[in-house]
């Protein structure tokens, strides 16, 4: 069967970075989204890269809105029916961060927030794209073209991006209470669905969670003083390491956490 990919949200940042980077090294079709400014976001992801723009559909999709979510997947089952296609890859990677020192600032709303993006947001993005993964008795398409597998990993991977800070045993120093708690969710969901996959699709799927370190991205700017140098990465660098880390880990990864150099984060 034909492979697709899909990242959701490709609009900036480490989302951004990825789509492109899965558009310059591989031959599949790329499915992104964003919430606004598509127009800018498809000129944003072909610049500089010598591709045919046909392999990239660009879709509106708000992770706080359900019904855009299915609207999207109703598109991707005709464009890539289910007998005939295989989503080999995707990212599924919202983010939204509160950053409370102490019980005192968490902010009701805002924790709500946090959670409705970075948990629940990838939630509904399986539950209406699980249908497009490999099931135990797919069998691929008489003549299909290996080489559009070229530069995906082997087993079709949902990678859920999470953080270190998500980690409850690493937990030394506290704070960012509903960030943390988000992204400790995200792990939990992340093992879940990896067993379902289990059963539903054997070994020819699998889920994982990604750290992908402290970026350069709106997310993280009010933290970048305090981080060193060398821990300090570009979009396009850490792009390139977790698209390896997903090609690299294998079924005996699965379920788990790892962050950008391909070590697991403890759960």
């Amino acid at each position: 069967m034909p492979p697709w990919t899909l990242i959701s949200p490709a609009s900036r940042g480490i989302g951004l970075a990825l789509a492109r980077r899965v558009l310059d090294t591989t031959n599949a079709p790329v499915v992104v989204t964003a919430r606004k400014d598509l127009a800018k976001t498809q000129d944003d992801l072909l610049k500089g890269l010598d591709v045919d723009n046909r392999r990239l559909t660009m879709l509106k999709v708000d992770v706080l809105d359900e019904s855009s979510i299915a609207h999207a997947a109703t598109t991707c089952r005709d464009m890539f029916p289910a007998k005939s296609y295989h989503l080999q890859l995707a990212f599924i990677i919202p983010g939204l961060l509160f950053p409370e020192k102490s019980p005192s600032q968490i902010d009701a709303a805002d924790a709500l927030l946090t959670f409705r993006t970075n948990t629940l947001g990838p939630m509904l993005m399986i539950k209406h794209f699980s249908q497009f993964l490999p099931k135990k008795n797919s069998t691929p398409s008489e003549g299909a073209d290996t080489t559009s597998n070229q530069g995906l990993p082997e087993v079709s991977t949902t990678a859920v991006m999470s953080a270190r800070v998500g980690s409850i045993s690493d937990n030394k120093l506290g704070g960012w209470y509903s960030y943390r708690a988000s992204k400790a969710g995200v792990n939990q969901l992340v093992k879940t669905f990896d067993n379902h996959l289990r059963t539903a699709s054997g070994d020819r799927a699998m889920a994982l969670a990604l750290h992908p370190g402290t970026v350069k991205t709106g997310l993280s700017k009010d933290f970048w003083g305090s981080v060193k140098k060398e821990k300090l990465f570009e979009t396009d660098w850490v792009a390139e390491r977790l698209v390896h880390v997903v090609q690299a880990i294998g079924t005996e990864g699965r379920g788990r956490c790892w962050d950008w150099d391909g070590k697991e984060v403890p759960p």
